[in-house]
């Protein structure tokens, strides 16, 4: 943790004896109030904020239409239960979501509380409508922190270190991961495909769960061709093809849903992080047929879709037409990619650099540690033969450590703690993002 001002001490103190030890937090500094790419502490200090909340103020924090949104729905009532005395908002934003997710086919929709909670239901609806029972996920995956959540996620620690026995019927098959596999797309799917048939069997498989980009993982952007055979196998073979775009949704990648840029539709998304601009709220959106195979009362939740958290949503979505922050994605990439390459050109410990729109990053490894070979990248954002280039995660932390010293939020990630992701809020001016960029030219 950095250093911190004598006020966020003290509550540092107080939080030690009052909250549990296994939350913990990036850096020991405290809120007191945030815009659009900066966050200022009750000391005084600002920083840069490259993390967004882990992707979820895409329209700024404290955004002026949500704010004005939240304040009339407290006023007019803050809960009721959808579930006992149903509200408008509720279904406003089920309407905008099957008219924003990938697919021309009709839908429905069901809200939640959390990216995990959605994930959750997503496997409930897909054992449901398909009859079987076998989810299978990937190499790298991050799903979350409940128990099936954790038995879906890759990463041992912290996320499921100490916490098992977990869910079964859960089955891990090889991501596309091109920094280290040098496959093309087809091909990694085909390596994959062969391992669900081998030990799952084709027909057995009730779900395809994937992160279009992952998150936690590394933020590895799978070869082009990989998505769409996966889907395809899917479709062929009975299975639900789903996109979990909690971390890529809501345009994120520089479109509303990353897997539209393969032109992927996936047959189940859940989404939640961006949706409502830093409120609590998650959803599936599907296939009309799927959603609805699942009996009255299967799905719910005494706080899903809280009428103040619809009402955020409604004026985040709003807001991201309005500013049309799937532009604002890519002209953030535009601006900071150039200037990520140049400092992967001067630091041979940058391995590469990756992405999309404004979900980016850096995997740092111990410099000639790669294996010789050949690799063929997307939009050239690597270099070139470094496979099996060995991880650096103490570097890795070490650069964040000097960042957070610079005044810059970033956060890392990765099956092997190497990734340094960044994820600016949407509405981040040029010249926050020149000083973010400044700030980690220096930290590293």
């Amino acid at each position: 943790m950095s250093p911190s001002g004598a006020l966020s001490s003290d509550i540092h103190k107080r939080r030690a004896a009052a909250v549990a030890r296994g939350v913990s937090s990036m850096i020991s500094s405290y809120v007191d109030h945030a815009s659009g790419g900066t966050l200022s502490d009750v000391d005084g200090r600002e920083w840069v904020d490259m993390a967004a909340g882990i992707a979820v103020t895409n329209v700024g924090n404290s955004n002026p239409r949500v704010v004005a949104a939240v304040r009339r729905q407290v006023e007019r009532f803050t809960h009721t239960c959808f579930m006992i005395a149903p509200y408008e908002g509720y279904v406003a934003v089920c309407e905008q979501l099957n008219a924003l997710t990938p697919g021309s086919f009709e839908k429905r929709s069901a809200l939640f509380n959390s990216g995990a909670e959605a994930v959750e239901n997503t496997v409930k609806i897909a054992r449901h409508a398909t009859g079987r029972r076998s989810v299978v996920v990937f190499d790298h995956a991050y799903h979350g922190r409940t128990n099936l959540t954790m038995a879906l996620t890759a990463k041992d620690m912290p996320y499921k270190h100490g916490f098992g026995p977990f869910a079964g019927e859960i089955y891990r098959v090889p991501m596309s991961y091109p920094f280290r596999d040098g496959l093309a797309g087809p091909d990694a799917a085909a390596l994959a495909i062969g391992t669900i048939e081998k030990q799952v069997g084709a027909d057995q498989v009730a779900a395809v769960l994937i992160e279009p980009i992952q998150g936690e993982g590394g933020f590895v952007v799978p070869a082009p061709g990989f998505l769409p055979s996966l889907a395809a196998w899917a479709k062929a073979n009975g299975a639900l093809f789903v996109a979990d775009e909690i971390q890529t949704g809501f345009c994120r990648t520089g479109d509303w849903f990353a897997s539209t840029h393969e032109g992927v539709e996936p047959d189940l998304v859940t989404t939640a992080k961006g949706i409502a601009g830093g409120l609590p709220l998650a959803a599936v959106t599907g296939r009309a047929d799927v959603m609805d195979a699942v009996h009255a009362g299967g799905l719910g939740g005494t706080y899903g879709g809280n009428p103040v958290a619809c009402a955020a949503a409604l004026a985040s979505i709003e807001t991201m037409r309005e500013l049309d922050l799937c532009a604002a994605a890519r002209r953030i990439e535009s601006v900071m990619l150039p200037r990520l390459l140049a400092l992967r050109e001067q630091h041979r410990f940058i391995g590469d650099v990756r992405g999309r729109g404004a979900m980016l990053a850096l995997e740092i490894v111990v410099p000639d540690t790669a294996t010789p070979g050949s690799l063929t990248a997307e939009r050239g954002f690597a270099r070139g033969a470094p496979l099996g280039a060995t991880p650096d995660p103490v570097k890795t932390a070490e650069i964040q450590r000097r960042a957070h010293e610079a005044g810059l939020l970033l956060l890392t990630c990765g099956t092997y703690g190497n990734v340094i992701r960044l994820l600016p809020p949407l509405v981040m001016d040029d010249p926050t993002l020149d000083r973010a960029l400044t700030a980690l030219a220096r930290s590293l």
